[in-house]
This record gives structure tokens, C-alpha cells and sequence, in this order.
């Protein structure tokens, strides 16, 4: 018996739960990381172009390349380990150097990436970040560290998965353009588990980022969105006091409608990437299972004082902007019904007017019936008579009496054929 047939993507479909797997890292490290977006139409861009600018990076090193067509790739490059990964609007460049450096968070490390590699880059950086990695010092000197290397104000720390690590940021751009992030881990924790936290700093970050491109799309129509709103109510209230023409007003409130379709239209993708990065970034968060570290703040306390208002807003705008659509299209259904009525009663008065001057018509046909049954007869008397004149002397009858006698007879059939035209053409209709 032969086997079983598989689906044409079963291993395709099994492999793509293990494209992505984790560094594996060993303390002390450090991490520099870069992540590239192109300005507009990232989504549909020539991902072409991303993999033609990583081998123009490992032929610099002398390294293989990847597979056409591939969307995650790490290779040495030099003393170090590369990763690349192509997502769906951005690609990211994760360089592992061993060693803790000459000093923390060193812009020298950034080297890796040569400046004329930098500017051919087929986008611009979204973000880009140090990640420093050391065996965990007693904590006082964590926190000494941290006020040495991060903004106090702006400080996110915790312990992490079981208090195996610790793990520090401050969301904020240093000197050299970057982040920081510093990564503390206890003795013993595998380097598996460590290339995870680093990973998940590196996405943090990065999701945070993706996803406020959403909130400067909400700022930037949100003033036009104020105006086509105060347009609306103003439509409304002219449709409500009837203060000006209904097929002007219902003109506008059609325009409006259609301008904030497109203003829909036009920001559904990032609004809808927007909550998608979100929700990367909460589970994320999540998955660190964090707990206070001196009773500083953690990332999603962090999160949730300077993150997600940012969020609520952009989710408040696409829930007005829905809201909008749905008002202007209630308003222009309402008078577009209104004006329908009205020219339904137009129509009816003119239908009645119609009927009317049909009537009126009727009564006309019906004189000038009349009328032309005496003109035929006359001419047809008057046939009749010469016709009969050579009859009258042999009856004894006068001229003038045989054109008497005739004129009742061929007015009455004049009559009886004009008759049967006239019902002929209301049975069978004028082709006939």
C-alpha cells in the first residue's frame, strides 16, 4: 500500500513555527541592534532590496548568503554573530559581540555597520538599540549602574522569569542615537534563556515603535477630522431647520461622507498595525513575568503611564473617525429619503395635472368628433345627392327633397364609422 500523500505545505507549514529561534548568548555580551522601515508603502516594497543590502554586508566579511527568498538568516561576520529577519514592514539587524567592551554602551560597537552601508540603506531606521548583558552584581550596584547609564526619571526595571535576571531601560534616545537596555542574569541561567531576553528587549522596542507610527497618524488628520466634524453638525442643522436647499445640503453631506471614507480608507492599515504591534508589545511583556526591583517601575508600568495612552488614543480616533462615518451616512440616507418623498409628491401632483389636460383632451376629442361627423357628412350628402339626382324624376321627387332624404342615413353611418374607429384605436391602442 502507499503512504499517505502529505499536503503541499505541510513542511512548510511546520517549519515556519521554528523560522525565527532565539540566540543563544553567554554572559558578559553585548547586543547592537537595527531595525530598518521604508518611509511610505513599506508593506508592498521590493523585499528584494532588503536581501540585495544584507549580502552587500556579508560580502564585505566574505560570508555565504542566504537562501532567495528567505526571511531570517544569521552567519558569522568576522568575531561576530549576525541575525537578520525580514517582517512584513521592516527588516532587523542583531549583531552578538562577546565581551563587555572598553565602556558601557560603547557607539564605537555600532561600527559594525559601515557608515556607506548605512546610507544605502533601502529605508530608514526605525529604531536602533545597545544591549548590554553581564553577570548580575549585587543590587545595590545595579542600581548605581542604572543612574549611571539611564535617565532616572524615565528608568524601567524589574526582575524577570523567576527572578533569573534583571533588566533595565529607559525608552530614551542617548548622544549616539540609540537605546539602552542593560540585561543583569544569575549564574547558572542558560544561554538559551538568555539570547530569549535579549530577543524580547530587541522586540519590545521595536513593536513599541511600529506602533506609534499609528498615534502620529491620529495627530496628523485629527485636526482635519475636527473640522469635517463641526461641517457635519452644521449640515445636520441646516437639514434639521431647513434653512437651506435639501439637494445642496444632501450634495455636501455626500462630499463629507466620501472624505472621510477616504480618510478611513487611508489610515486602516496603520490603525489596524497599530493595535497588531500593540498587542506584541503587552505579551512580550507579559511573557517576562516581571517583579519590582527596589520599588522601581516595571516596563508594563512603564507601558501603561507612557505607552498606552498613546494607544487609547489612537484606538478613541479610530472609533470617531467609524462614528463619523456612520452619522454623515445616516444624515445623507435621512434627506436623501426626505427628498425622495418630496419627489414622489412632485411626481403625484404632476401625475393628477396630467390627467387633467388628458381629461380635458378627451372632452376636446370629443367635440371635434362631433364636429368633423358633420363636415364628413356633408361632403358625403353631397356625393350621395348627384349620385341619386338621375333617380329623382322618374320617383316625382324634387332636387331638394332626394338631398333631404339622404341626410339623416349618411350622418348616421358617418357616425356609426367614426364610432367604431374611435373604439377600435381605445381596445388595440393607435397601430391599429
Amino acid at each position: 500500500m502507499p503512504p499517505i500523500q502529505d499536503h503541499p505545505l505541510r513542511y512548510q507549514l511546520a517549519n515556519e513555527l521554528h523560522a525565527r529561534p532565539f540566540p543563544s548568548l553567554t554572559a558578559p555580551c553585548r547586543a547592537v541592534y537595527l531595525a530598518i522601515k521604508q518611509p511610505m508603502n513599506a508593506a508592498t516594497r521590493d523585499r528584494d532590496e532588503d536581501l540585495a543590502h544584507l549580502i552587500a554586508l556579508l560580502d564585505r566579511h566574505g560570508t555565504q548568503h542566504p537562501q532567495p527568498g528567505a526571511t531570517h538568516f544569521s552567519t558569522r561576520i568576522g568575531r561576530h554573530t549576525l541575525k537578520w529577519e525580514q517582517h512584513t514592514e521592516f527588516v532587523t539587524y542583531t549583531v552578538f559581540l562577546s565581551g563587555l567592551g572598553k565602556r558601557p554602551f560603547d557607539p564605537a560597537d555600532f561600527e559594525v555597520f559601515p557608515e556607506d552601508w548605512l546610507e544605502a540603506a533601502p529605508g530608514v531606521r526605525v529604531t536602533s538599540a545597545m544591549i548590554r548583558v553581564e553577570q548580575r552584581p549585587p543590587d545595590d550596584k545595579i542600581a548605581e549602574a542604572l543612574e549611571d547609564w539611564l535617565v532616572a526619571e524615565s528608568v524601567a526595571v524589574a526582575r524577570v522569569l523567576d527572578d533569573d535576571a534583571i533588566v533595565a531601560g529607559d525608552f530614551r534616545i542617548d548622544p549616539a542615537g540609540h537605546q539602552r537596555f542593560a540585561v543583569f542574569t544569575s549564574e547558572g541561567v542558560g544561554d538559551r534563556r538568555i539570547g530569549r531576553i535579549v530577543q524580547r528587549l530587541c522586540e519590545i522596542e521595536t513593536y513599541k515603535t511600529m506602533s506609534m507610527l499609528g498615534f502620529v497618524r491620529v495627530r496628523q488628520i485629527g485636526p482635519r477630522m475636527g473640522e469635517i466634524d463641526e461641517e457635519l453638525t452644521r449640515l445636520m442643522e441646516a437639514m434639521t431647520r431647513k434653512s437651506a436647499p435639501e439637494e445642496e445640503t444632501l450634495a455636501a453631506l455626500l462630499s463629507v461622507s466620501a472624505e472621510l471614507e477616504s480618510l478611513s480608507a487611508q489610515s486602516s492599515f496603520r490603525l489596524g498595525a497599530t493595535f497588531a504591534y500593540e498587542a506584541l508589545v503587552n505579551k512580550r511583556i507579559e511573557v517576562l513575568r516581571e517583579t519590582r526591583f527596589e520599588g522601581r517601575q516595571t516596563f508594563a508600568e512603564f507601558m501603561t503611564r507612557r505607552y498606552q495612552p498613546a494607544m487609547r488614543t489612537v484606538k478613541s480616533t479610530e472609533g470617531r473617525l467609524g462614528a463619523m462615518a456612520d452619522r454623515a451616512m445616516r444624515a445623507g440616507d435621512l434627506l436623501r429619503t426626505r427628498v425622495e418623498v418630496q419627489r414622489s409628491a412632485q411626481n403625484q401632483q404632476l401625475l393628477e395635472s396630467m390627467d387633467k389636460r388628458a381629461e380635458a383632451q378627451l372632452h376636446l376629442q370629443k367635440t371635434v368628433e362631433g364636429l368633423s361627423v358633420v363636415a364628413i357628412s356633408y361632403y358625403a350628402v353631397s356625393l350621395v345627392s348627384y349620385l341619386l339626382y338621375p333617380a329623382a324624376e322618374p320617383l316625382g321627387l324634387s332636387k331638394g327633397m332626394m338631398t333631404a332624404l339622404t341626410v339623416v342615413p349618411v350622418v348616421l353611418l358617418v357616425w356609426l364609422m367614426i364610432r367604431r374607429i374611435r373604439l377600435s384605436m381605445e381596445t388595440h391602442g393607435p397601430d391599429l
